[in-house]
């Protein structure tokens, strides 16, 4: 195993020491198992949809038009 770092706010660090002191087990113990999970979930490696960017508008300003384009009366 390597050592690192790893900064948390007084806070998470509180929720982290206590849900250990709960579970029998380490902090260290503990993070570990969180970064498995996280790395283990289904879309770990891509935070994204795969669907994203795969079609194009046609325009370069989609962002710009976001408000016209999305809060726009579809009846009228």
């Amino acid at each position: 195993m390597k050592r690192t770092t790893v900064f948390f706010d007084d806070q998470m660090m509180l929720q982290l020491q206590r849900a250990a002191q709960r579970t029998g087990v380490s902090t260290a113990s503990l993070v570990r198992e969180a970064v498995a999970m996280y790395l283990a979930a289904p879309g770990a490696t891509s935070p994204l949809p795969s669907i994203a960017g795969q079609f194009a508008s046609g325009t370069s300003n989609t962002s710009e038009q976001v408000d016209s384009l999305l809060w726009k009366d579809p009846h009228g």
